[in-house]
């Protein structure tokens, strides 16, 4: 792979982030913003506005991280802004309620069926952790399955890893978790149903629930196989199991409902998150009536937040949703971004990498092997996407900073600005 001739001046960033160090662990407030995984300096933004990002040194970028795919309008859409400042005027936080909530709640519910009722919380974290409990009350079982390199948020009980080959014998992925925390939560590979069917052979009438992104993009995206999805909602069935979709990324990214609605498949509990925020926190957990008014102060599974349901929040996804929740958005948006990934995939195969892409969301692989579970990201090159995302970089392309990070298409990276990014992967491959 060659070296980039371009030279970007990156000095205000370097001293942001060595300032940042000194006050910040690591120097960022989520890991993988410290560039860890590409080596080099983050960068620090001063702006963004459609399509672009700026950095504190002036240099722009074509941005396809879109805030870890929040942006699906682009940035500093102008709608979103106008509906929260003129919301900010009313004042910041009430703690207590808001017609916005309502609103947002009515077109969630309006648009993903399996929806009837939601709670909104302050992160996708928030919304699996809450998700979780709600479902081990309902079924009064104690037991989560959740697949190898699927995120669900940094509850304790969720940093799970399966370990090798097909055991799902817990242990935790992070210091600081007890083994005790994680001895209820099973993991096992993604797209293998063999797994799955042990996991429930071992542990029959025990599972309270399954979760599960239907479309990985915490190991990059990973499209589910052709019947794997189906298979998980028919296990589950049969052994009166809840399913819960992630689709903190997901929702209102494939369609307007979500993964579900793209893949045909319908789960009992549903997370959401980013999107339905416009850019600022949120989370959302819903499901069905019965299994929702469990929640207090209906029921007894305990949840609570002070800035839950934010004005802002609320208004910001409101603002969002009332403009792709249109007949043509997200077939103009996924024609265009399919027409790019055809491109994009030509161009892997070409070097003899592999590419996966749903939707608006694609990923590219240092590896020759298809990427279709977690074992196949710990596969990839490494040094070699880290070169990779550097030359990017220097092309004035800005890519979500780690190999098992998925890429984002929105709305305003309009088809000039797809066709120079794809000369940029060309010239960024080429030796």
């Amino acid at each position: 792979m060659r070296n980039s001739t371009a030279r970007r001046i990156v000095a205000k960033s370097k001293s942001a982030f060595r300032d940042a160090l000194k006050y910040i662990p690591g120097g960022v407030n989520s890991p993988v913003r410290a560039f860890t995984s590409v080596g080099g300096n983050p960068l620090f933004v001063k702006k963004a506005r459609g399509a672009e990002l700026t950095d504190v040194d002036g240099n722009a970028y074509t941005d396809y991280c879109m805030s870890w795919g929040v942006h699906i309008l682009g940035h500093n859409a102008a709608n979103v802004n106008r509906a929260v400042r003129r919301d900010l005027e009313n004042g910041s936080s009430y703690g207590a309620p808001t017609t916005l909530e309502t609103e947002l709640a009515k077109l969630i519910t309006g648009a993903v069926p399996s929806i009837e009722k939601i709670r909104f919380v302050n992160s996708g974290t928030e919304a699996a952790m809450s998700a979780i409990r709600l479902a081990r009350a309902f079924t009064k079982r104690n037991i989560i399955l959740k697949f190898d390199g699927c995120y669900h948020g940094h509850a304790d009980h969720l940093l799970v890893s399966g370990g090798s080959g097909l055991s799902d014998l817990p242990r935790s992925s992070s210091a600081g978790v007890p083994r005790d925390f994680v001895g209820l939560t099973l993991s096992v590979p993604f797209n293998s149903c063999r797994a799955v069917r042990d996991a429930f052979a071992r542990n029959k009438g025990k599972i309270a629930a399954v979760i599960v992104e239907p479309v990985p993009a915490n190991m990059g995206v990973v499209t589910p196989r052709d019947g794997f999805l189906e298979f998980l909602r028919r296990m589950t069935r049969s052994d009166g199991t809840l399913l819960i979709f992630d689709e903190v990324i997901t929702g209102f990214r494939l369609g307007p409902a979500g993964a579900q609605g793209y893949y045909g498949i319908t789960p009992d509990i549903t997370c959401l998150g980013k999107i339905i925020g416009g850019g600022l926190p949120v989370g959302a957990f819903g499901a069905a009536g019965d299994i929702m008014e469990m929640l207090a102060p209906s029921g007894p599974v305990y949840q609570a937040g002070t800035l839950s349901g934010n004005p802002l929040a609320m208004s910001a996804g409101i603002a969002v949703l009332r403009s792709i929740l249109k007949n043509d958005f997200y077939k103009t948006l996924n024609t265009s971004a399919g027409d790019f990934a055809r491109e994009l995939k030509a161009i892997a195969r070409k070097n003899y990498l592999s590419f996966n892409s749903a939707g608006s969301m694609f990923s590219l692989f240092f590896s020759r092997d298809e990427v279709y579970d977690y074992a196949g990201l710990k596969k990839c090159d490494l040094k070699l996407f880290a070169a990779f995302h550097k030359n990017m970089l220097d092309e004035g392309i800005y890519l979500s900073p780690a190999q098992g990070e998925a890429n984002f298409i929105s709305a305003v990276h309009a088809p000039a600005i797809l066709e120079r990014t794809l000369r940029a992967f060309s010239r960024a491959l080429s030796c």
